[in-house]
């Protein structure tokens, strides 16, 4: 099974910070992370391979800065990277990602399965995968928590809800997106770690994929009206009393003068 999995270098969110005067995010200098919910559909993608065969690649869009991110793929045991990245391509809001992402698989032409984390930690949008599925009109079930009864041509999924979850035969080829439940990602060896210092990179640029330049980075379809940072977190209560019981009683009642019962 050749699985690809789509995965987003983030900044360190704590590092992150607004600058109210230019109206923009000022993101830290250093090379960022994989995103951590990425890190699970990686996982996945390695496990089916072992169980399966075949091959697992990582693809994303970014800066140079993202090589980091997919060597660290590497280091796991990923078999092939591939960094899409052009200055045009910068400031690209999510769908217009996804229609990149999606020139992106098209060139790389035979897969079985797309797989990612359910979002990224910076935007929270949620919007690549599914964006993805459609741009290759593809089946697609997001927020999987389970995967079993794989075979080449479909597998079935748990997908969560808000009531619990559903379980989804799908057709392959599709898209997934995955929740952190699927599984618990593994540590790089040490061994790993060499190999992908030395690995080569695939690097594609929008030209490559005949990306039309005014969908995408600033001439994407979303605009930011205004940035600013969240506002401070009220202080805390310590709610003190003489007994467990007072305590109790003191809560009930802030509780219930707050509306909150």
């Amino acid at each position: 099974m050749n699985i690809v999995v789509l995965i987003k270098q983030v900044p360190e969110i704590e590092l992150v910070k607004v600058d109210q005067a230019a109206n923009d995010v000022v993101l830290p200098s250093g090379p960022g992370v994989v995103n951590p919910l990425d890190e699970y559909a990686v996982e996945e993608a390695l496990r089916l391979k072992e169980k399966l065969g075949g091959k697992v690649t990582v693809i994303t869009v970014g800066t140079q800065k993202g090589e980091s991110a997919l060597r660290d793929c590497l280091a796991l045991g990923v078999d092939e990277a591939i960094l899409i990245t052009d200055p045009i391509l910068e400031k690209s809001d999510p769908q217009a990602t996804a229609r990149v992402l999606a020139g992106g698989l098209k060139k790389i032409g035979q897969f079985d399965l797309i797989l990612s984390g359910k979002q990224a930690i910076d935007d929270d949008s949620a919007q690549v995968p599914a964006a993805v599925a459609g741009y290759l009109d593809l089946p697609q079930v997001m927020f999987v928590k389970k995967v079993e009864n794989a075979e080449a041509a479909k597998m079935t999924v748990w997908r969560t809800t808000e009531e619990g979850y559903d379980i989804v035969e799908v057709t392959l080829p599709a898209v997934l997106s995955v929740v952190k439940e699927i599984n618990e990602p593994r540590l790089p060896s040490l061994k790993g770690k060499m190999m992908a210092k030395k690995a080569p990179l695939t690097k594609w640029t929008a030209a490559d994929l005949g990306v039309d330049s005014s969908t995408v980075g600033t001439n994407s379809y979303t605009k930011a009206i205004k940035v600013s940072p969240p506002p401070p977190r009220q202080k805390g209560e310590f709610i003190t009393g003489e007994t467990p019981q007072e305590i109790a009683d003191k809560l009930y009642n802030k509780l219930k003068e707050n509306q909150l019962l």
